[in-house]
């Protein structure tokens, strides 16, 4: 885990950060409440019970039904078995389960939310949720049927209700039984709290919580690995003057060319062949260009998940004007669990990152074609006999090839549901799961370019790199060793990739170099 991590997080009045989230979902670590949270739960719980039997006024999803059947009125003696009705109507996703991480970020989300106390939900019901996080009980949730929230977290809420399936201590069984392991007795949904289970951005912000981590460590690494192929192709860093980005006043452009002095500082490499070309190709020069407007979309996507982690996204909300025996309550509907920002930006990122994995893999083109690098042929010797780094670029640009399909934005695309009431959908959910796969092909991607480029290093002279290039040349021949003549691959990348996302390989540079600047 991450040194930057907390070991335990508190939800309280204060916002709740990415890292955070990711120390829960990922890490497993433990989640509490605060004090003012469990009161503002159990208070405003009372007055919307008083509410609820005292003023006979329809509350969409409390005395009402849901979707087009909104005009229909609920009886006094269904509107708790409206709400189980409610999550098991809408448990119906299809297809494989989604990672555990995943499933957990979900819910980290979903405890946030309603613990701003603006749904009305019961202590206990939030407190459930925790429980299922702090035992390890992860809900079996079908990958494939949600326009933007609804299907996942439905899933989620069987296993609170008994029903579904889980894991806990890595086996698939029933919610009962993963309840009964955990000694947890199976919840009573009270009036609104399946509405509110289900309601949401959760499902596409904690997915893109985790993903916003995961492109920080991922932009960093584009700028260690780049580097190395910058020394093994004898490039120039006049293209990387401070003064350049000064002009153009891009905050992602002057933070990577910080992030290039720092990396290469001291190389003797760069130095010897400063002068080398009069000018490199673009998928060198441009660097600060293409990696720059990458961390500029990722401080805009980051910003948008921040509020949207701490936001109140259920509908209908409540509001109390005050919280005492005599307050008054208001309930609007209203199309906060909507998740058009958190879209849109999701899909901007996954742009952004498939952009960091296009210009790595024309690197790597270059790293492997003589006629561009002054470099063996597939940077092995007895080219013919052996194939060298031929296919991993092969596999480089297939990635990439996959990610501009990915990259097509799902927020442009809506479909009509419920009778036409809900005629407008975010597709932020489907914008999540897109980003993801394309941050793990960047990966990949930036695993083939680091695995070609300390190849190409050495048939110059590691040893005059640069202190943040030597760092990670010396990390990768920990575990992968020079290629003298053909051998299976598949390993050494895979390898490569696992340095990468374990945040192994930054975590490195930055001990020597000092922390690389994303915001």
């Amino acid at each position: 885990m991450s040194e930057r991590l907390p070991i335990e997080v508190t939800i309280n009045d204060q916002n709740m950060t990415i890292e955070e989230l990711v120390s829960i979902a990922r890490y497993k670590n433990t989640l509490y409440l605060s004090e003012e949270v469990k009161k503002r739960l159990k208070d405003q719980r009372a007055i919307l019970d008083k509410t609820l039997y005292e003023k006979d006024i329809p509350m969409y999803g409390i005395n009402t039904g849901v979707g087009e059947n909104s005009n229909t009125s609920i009886s006094t003696p269904d509107l708790k078995k409206l709400q189980n009705n409610i999550i098991f109507s809408h448990a119906c996703g299809m297809g494989e389960p989604l990672e555990d991480e995943i499933v957990r970020g979900i819910i980290v989300v979903m405890v946030k939310n309603l613990s701003l106390g603006y749904s009305g939900i019961r202590l206990e019901t939030v407190e459930a949720l925790i429980t299922l996080l702090n035992h390890k009980i992860t809900p079996i949730v079908p990958r494939e049927g949600s326009l933007g929230y609804l299907s996942p977290q439905a899933h989620i809420s069987l296993v609170l209700l008994g029903f579904g399936e889980a894991y806990i201590h890595n086996q698939r069984i029933s919610g009962k039984k993963a309840l009964n392991q955990a000694n947890l007795k199976p919840l009573e949904l009270h009036e609104k709290e399946g509405l509110s289970l289900i309601n949401g951005t959760s499902d596409m912000t904690g997915i893109g919580a985790l993903a916003i981590y995961d492109v920080i460590n991922l932009i960093k690494t584009s700028d260690v690995v780049s580097m190395i192929s910058f020394e093994a192709l004898k490039s120039s860093y006049y293209a990387y003057d401070e003064r350049l980005a000064r002009v153009k006043s891009h905050q992602g452009q002057i933070n990577t060319q910080k992030n290039i002095k720092s990396i290469i500082n001291n190389s003797r490499l760069a130095e010897k062949n400063k002068s080398y070309r009069t000018q490199d190709a673009l998928s060198i020069r441009a660097v600060p260009q293409v990696h720059g407007a990458g961390k500029d979309a990722l401080r805009y996507c980051k910003n948008v998940i921040d509020i949207e982690m701490n936001a109140a996204t259920d509908n209908p909300l409540i509001f109390f004007d005050e919280v005492d025996e005599n307050a008054e309550m208001n309930v609007f509907s209203s199309a906060n669990p909507v998740g058009e920002n958190v879209a849109q930006a999701l899909d901007f990122l996954t742009m952004a990152v498939a952009e960091i994995a296009n210009i790595s893999e024309r690197r790597t083109f270059r790293l492997v074609s003589p006629q561009y690098s002054d470099l063996p042929n597939y940077l092995v010797k007895d080219n013919g006999l052996n194939s060298g780094l031929m296919i991993p670029q092969y596999v480089a640009a297939s990635l990439v090839s996959d990610n501009k399909i990915y990259a097509h934005p799902s927020s442009v695309d809506s479909i009509s549901t419920s009778g036409g009431q809900e005629d407008h959908a975010s597709m932020g959910y489907s914008a999540a799961l897109k980003l993801r796969k394309v941050i793990k092909n960047s990966e990949k991607v930036l695993g083939i370019e680091w695995l070609s480029s300390c190849q190409a290093l050495e048939y110059l002279d590691p040893y005059q790199s640069g202190e943040g290039t030597y760092v990670a040349f010396a990390l990768l021949r920990k575990d992968v060793s020079f290629l003298s003549e053909d051998r299976v691959l598949s390993p050494d990348m895979n390898r490569a990739e696992q340095l990468i996302h374990s945040e192994i390989l930054v975590k490195n540079v930055e001990e020597k170099v000092g922390t690389l600047l994303v915001d």
